[in-house]
């Protein structure tokens, strides 16, 4: 038993920091030694402050919130946490494609992790605004004398290595706030990644990716969409519009205080989609729901304006989205089709209504890959941090490459693990 708790303890801990508009969740995994498996040693979670549509705007703020969050769970695990795996979100990030161009090294013509290093690093190299930053890189191919589609090059030959890269970009000053707010609460970072890419890695199925589907993954402040296909990555950006704006609607709709507003939402909200609510409609027309408000006062109102305000906010966030995909000609025409995954995933019927809008089957993506953690597609997120972490300490063994958000070069490992 006492060799058993030896063995527990001494497994590397991996936490994921989920920082977002509505709130902080931390999430701690540990692996037992000859396993393959993660379980959960403690969650935690607080209500945001200091953040706006997943940016920081306000640092000192959002460190005094994580280090809430970050002392609960503390207190509930029993371990100190020193560093964390860490989100950026926000409509300030997009990308670029870049290519980079190298002569092998090696008299043998074999192409070596060097080679490799420095291709990615040439790929790198293209202009930005003063103001802007690489935040992430994800090679898509490696091309060897012109041939192209190759994905390990190691140890093969060849004369001239081409890379091409996707380059995740984002607004410095937004990028500063959100490392000293993390920071000053007394963490290091051991990684970031954009919030989206998180999410997919621990909703999304390999084959799922390969076959071609989309993620929508619907917070409070931003709705961030990544399309797969082939197993790569091939669009991906983030629309300003979430739940939350869900709940802002309701207040306004209803004239409530929008903590009330949150909990109609919560308790009696529903995407009914257009031809079902006429059908039900003069059945429901005199129906009224009552909730208590400020001073025990009773709200009455109307499950169908409610509905409709609901399905108004949530239908846009769908046409963003076939917007996006008719740009890159994949509007309808994905074989896997749409996964919903976030806090505004959680709604009563939205699939049904994301069949109707977006013409493509649909289902929840909920997080994989931990036991012990809850089927929920909140945490979508906060898992796929942690997986993230889980990849990267598996793979990194002594370090070659530097660590924390100023290695710009992801390890080849983790090349196609999105």
């Amino acid at each position: 038993m006492f060799k058993r708790l030896d063995v527990f303890m001494k497994s590397k801990v991996i936490t994921g920091l989920d920082i977002g508009t509505g709130s902080i969740k931390i999430l701690t995994v540990q692996k037992k030694k000859r396993t393959s498996e993660f379980e959960v040693l403690g969650m935690s979670q607080v209500p945001s402050l200091g953040i706006r549509r997943g940016v920081v705007i306000n640092p000192e703020e959002t460190s005094q919130t994580i280090q809430s969050a970050l002392e609960e769970l503390q207190n509930f695990t029993g371990q100190r946490i020193d560093s964390a795996y860490i989100n950026i979100g926000g409509n300030h990030i997009f990308t670029t494609f870049s290519k980079g161009v190298v002569a092998v090294s090696r008299a043998d013509q074999k192409i070596s992790q060097e080679d490799i290093d420095r291709v990615l690093q040439a790929a790198q190299t293209f202009s930005l605004p003063s103001n802007k930053e690489i935040l992430d890189v994800l090679p898509k191919e490696f091309i060897i004398n012109g041939e192209k589609g190759i994905r390990e090059p190691l140890g093969l030959q060849g004369i001239r290595l081409e890379a091409e890269i996707l380059a995740f970009c984002g607004f410095s000053p937004y990028v500063k706030n959100l490392t000293s707010a993390v920071l000053n609460s007394g963490l290091q970072i051991d990684d970031l990644t954009v919030s989206t890419i998180a999410a997919a890695r621990s909703v999304l199925k390999p084959r799922q990716k390969e076959l071609g589907v989309c993620l929508l993954d619907i917070g409070a402040g931003t709705t961030g969409l990544a399309v797969f296909e082939e197993g790569d990555l091939i669009h991906t950006t983030i629309f300003p519009v979430g739940s939350g704006h869900i709940t802002n609607d309701i207040a306004i709709g209803l004239r409530t205080d929008i903590d009330i507003a949150e909990r109609i939402k919560l308790e009696f909200g529903s995407c009914p989609g257009r031809e079902k609510r006429k059908k039900t409609r003069q059945a429901r027309q005199k129906k009224r729901e009552k909730i208590e408000a400020i001073e025990g006062e009773l709200l009455a109102f109307s499950p169908k304006m409610l509905n409709e305000i609901i399905e108004a906010r949530v239908s846009e966030i769908f046409e963003l989205a076939n917007k996006e995909l008719k740009k890159i000609s994949r509007q309808g025409k994905l074989p896997a089709g749409i996964i919903l995954t976030g806090g505004g995933a959680k709604l009563p019927k939205i699939v049904d209504l994301a069949k109707k809008e977006l013409k493509l089957s649909c289902q929840i993506g909920i997080p994989g890959g931990i036991s012990g953690l809850e089927k929920d597609p909140s945490l979508s997120l906060v898992s796929g941090l942690v997986l993230r972490g889980t990849d990267s300490e598996e793979e990194k063994g002594p370090s070659l490459f530097g660590s924390g958000i100023t290695s710009k070069i992801k390890r080849i490992f983790r090349i196609f693990i999105p």
